[in-house]
Parts: C-alpha cells; structure tokens; sequence
C-alpha cells in the first residue's frame, strides 16, 4: 500500500508540472507577447436602483466598477491546480492527510481546488458571453463552488458504505447547482435568436466544457458503483487527476484564444 501511495505522490508532482508549465507559457503570453489577450478586459459594471427628480420614480443605473484582467484569470486557473497538487505532494503533513483520506475514499483536496479554479474558470467563461454584472459573476462562482462542495458532501455520507447503500442525495444536488450558471450562459447566448451568429470558439467552449466536465461525475459514479477497475478507490483517483488535467488545458486555452476574436 505504501508503495501505490508513493507511486501516487509521484503522480501528483508530474501533473502539478504539467499544470504550471502552462501557466507560465499562458502568463507570458497574456501579458507580454499577444497584444489582443492583454489588451482584452471585460468591464465589470453593477446595477442599482436610482431616484430620479425630473420623473419622481426609481430607473435602472450603472456603474462601472473596474476592468477584469482576462488572460491573468486564465493562467490562475492552471496555477491553483498545480499549487493543490505540490500541497498534496509535497508537506509530509499534507500528504499525510492526503493518504489517510483516501483509505476512507475521500480528497477534500481535491473539491476544495474545484471548487475555486472551476468558479474561475466559469466566470470567466460568462464573460466571454456577455455577463458582465458583478452581482451574478458573484453568484454563478458560489452556485459552482458550492456544486463542488457537494462533491465532498457526497464522499463523506457515503464513507464506509457498500455499493447497496450509497446515498445519492448530495450528488443529486450537486447536479442541480451545476446547472444553474449555464442557464444563466444560454439566457445571454440565444437572447437574440441568431444562432448562426454565435463565433465557433463559443461552440467549442461550450462543447467542451460540457463533455469534459460531465466525464467527473461519470467517474465519481462509476466509483460508487464499483465497476471494474473503479472497485479501487485510488484508480478512480489517477483518473480524477487525469480528467483535471485534460479538460483544464483544452478549456484554459480556448478560452484564452476565444479572447483574442474579434
């Protein structure tokens, strides 16, 4: 057993590399080589409700609050996921916890990282498409951060159950959450009805981020259900790794080139 958790913490250190190195290429390429994703910065506005005298009623007003540095956001994304794979890998203590976990099928590391690169990753992604409000930019990170959280909420219910008795109540929940910033994508995505209009990097974002991240709760079934390999808690964990991995690089750099269109 302490030789597959070696193995592991190996594994953990590769993919954090793997993480960081494109973060660092992104950073540079945001800032300092490609003009168009430094030069492109949503304005983030808020609005309020305002008296006006002349007509004596409360009119809708804005705000503009600051500009979102883009191409930044899209490199923290791949650099919280390598730093949650060095605190796994590398503090003995950290690691020790990482392990002790698993034997209980559980990583709060893992939901925990989730819960906050993915929370970036979509709110940027709503800007692309034209939210631009900070009160929902506000809500769809914690509507998704808290679609993660049940995630964790799931592993610790179920810890120690058989595949007879695995409450599926947080995972329904989760779910439901995860939804939620989407509706609020396609509102802005169709409201005007020309499909044919929507740019192909949008088609691609979408496409992939709805294939890549639906395969993590496919995972997290086929784990519970005990198929196959996946009887083995940590093989449903290399592919966690795996599919983060994946899905993170293609979506980070079609979102940072999707930025870069007129």
């Amino acid at each position: 057993m302490n030789e597959r958790f070696d193995k592991l913490r190996r594994f953990n250190l590769i993919m954090g590399g793997f993480h960081f190195i494109q973060a660092i290429i992104m950073l540079f390429l945001a800032t300092s080589v490609i003009q168009t994703i430094s030069e492109f910065s949503p304005t983030i506005t808020q609005f309020y409700l305002s008296f006006n005298p002349e007509t004596q009623s409360l009119e809708l007003a804005q705000d503009q609050l600051f500009d979102l540095p883009f191409g930044i956001l899209v490199s923290s994304f791949l650099f919280i996921s390598a730093l949650a794979h060095f605190i796994i890998a590398l503090p003995k203590k950290t690691n020790a916890i990482y392990n002790r976990d698993l034997k209980r099928g559980i990583n709060q590391f893992r939901w925990f990282e989730y819960a906050l690169s993915s929370s970036i990753m979509i709110v940027l992604i709503s800007t692309l498409f034209g939210i631009h409000d900070i009160a929902s930019l506000i809500l769809i990170f914690i509507v998704n951060a808290t679609m993660n959280l049940f995630g964790l909420v799931m592993e610790q219910l179920n810890e120690g159950r058989d595949k007879h008795h695995v409450r599926w109540g947080a995972f329904v929940w989760g779910s439901i959450a995860g939804i939620a910033p989407w509706i609020a994508i396609f509102l802005y995505m169709f409201g005007t009805g020309n499909f044919d209009m929507v740019p192909w990097f949008v088609w691609a974002i979408v496409v992939t981020y709805f294939v890549a991240f639906n395969t993590f709760p496919v995972n997290m079934i086929l784990q519970y259900k005990k198929v196959g390999k996946w009887k083995d808690y940590l093989y449903g964990e290399r592919v966690y790794i795996i599919l983060s991995l994946v899905a993170k690089t293609i979506l980070a750099w079609l979102v940072l080139f999707g930025a870069m269109q007129p």
